[in-house]
């Protein structure tokens, strides 16, 4: 059984409840059916029940929520927005008015605790799904940042990973993180890497020096976030600075950083900063044949995650799975 299919199956005994905001969208409504069918998570859908059936004339809506933001007694979510950002002087019009916005309502279903995740992104921008998660759901304690990684599952007979699996973060939001940033990167990837690919984590913090190898600001940085992840996550299998050969080939590890927990077996990479990670993931994509999938975003309290707009229906059924298992 394929990774996918694993964590279809882990979803489905979760019995997680997501919140697809953009309910309107045809991908999304055929991709609630399947997930429905499947017993893949219990669904909220947001939009008018006539758009819907409008944009799929044959969707079947049985078993799954409906909100209707013009319609709904939204009053309870208003009063949660205002205890929100009350700090930041939000008046009850305003909180009135953006309660009837989709992505502040399914954020906001999370946040009350109807609902414990929330998938959007078809149609809105990355920064309009992720600017009310982080007004409202806010980081997870001791994290600090939103990251994201993607899962790579490398052809069969890899030798590298699990069986050809890896996460690799942060690959898609963080362009320069500092030494605290990139520590919570490297345990928000850790807790991705369990929860949804199954993976006991050995982490590797990417540098282009191994163990002092090579002295330059760059290099303090990624040691400095090894210190910092060992007092934050003291059970976590982490270790940097390492070189990709040494985090990935056995004998290079065992070389350049013997009795290493993670040199030459590591299964989670943690790239210095966004550019190195970007490349890292699509040439891996490209050259290696791996499949990527993500990103999948993480350091929320309560799982958010932001689709591609240009996504299918199969990815929003994977994508869900994958915010049901964060949930965990």
């Amino acid at each position: 059984m394929g990774l996918l299919e694993t964590i279809k199956q882990k979803a489905a005994a979760a019995h997680k409840r997501i919140v697809l905001a953009e309910g309107e969208e045809p991908r999304i409504l055929r991709a609630a059916q399947r997930i429905v069918k499947e017993g893949i998570a219990e669904l909220t859908l947001i939009g008018s029940r006539t758009a819907m059936q409008r944009a799929c004339p044959d969707a079947d809506l049985t078993g799954i929520r409906v909100i209707q933001p013009e319609e709904a007694d939204l009053s309870k979510y208003v009063s949660l927005l205002l205890e929100c950002r009350k700090a930041k002087g939000m008046t009850e019009e305003e909180a009135k008015r953006l309660v009837k916005n989709p992505l502040y309502l399914g954020v906001l279903l999370v946040k009350s605790g109807e609902c414990d995740g929330m998938v959007a992104g078809s149609i809105h921008s990355t920064g309009d799904v992720l600017r009310p998660a982080l007004q409202i759901i806010k980081t997870a304690p001791g994290i600090g940042i939103v990251s994201s990684c993607f899962i790579m599952i490398l052809p069969e007979g890899s030798p590298y990973g699990d069986d050809g699996v890896m996460v690799f973060g942060d690959c898609a939001v963080n362009p320069d993180p500092d030494a605290d940033a990139l520590a919570a990167i490297a345990i928000a990837s850790a807790d991705s890497a369990k929860k949804i690919a199954g993976l006991e984590p050995r982490v590797a913090m990417l540098s282009f020096s191994t163990k002092g190898s090579a002295k330059h600001d760059a290099v303090t940085k990624v040691a400095a976030a090894v210190g910092r992840v060992a007092e934050l996550a003291p059970g976590l299998c982490v270790d940097g600075e390492l070189q990709a050969d040494a985090a990935l080939v056995e004998s290079v590890g065992a070389l350049k950083a013997p009795g290493s927990c993670v040199a030459g077996r590591a299964n989670v990479l943690i790239f210095p900063d966004l550019g190195s990670g970007n490349i890292g993931y699509k040439l891996v994509q490209r050259l290696a044949g791996a499949e990527a999938i993500g990103p999948i975003c993480q350091g929320f309290n309560r799982p958010v995650n932001d689709l591609s707009r240009g996504c299918s229906s199969d990815d929003v059924v994977n994508v869900v799975a994958m915010t049901a298992l964060q949930a965990l």
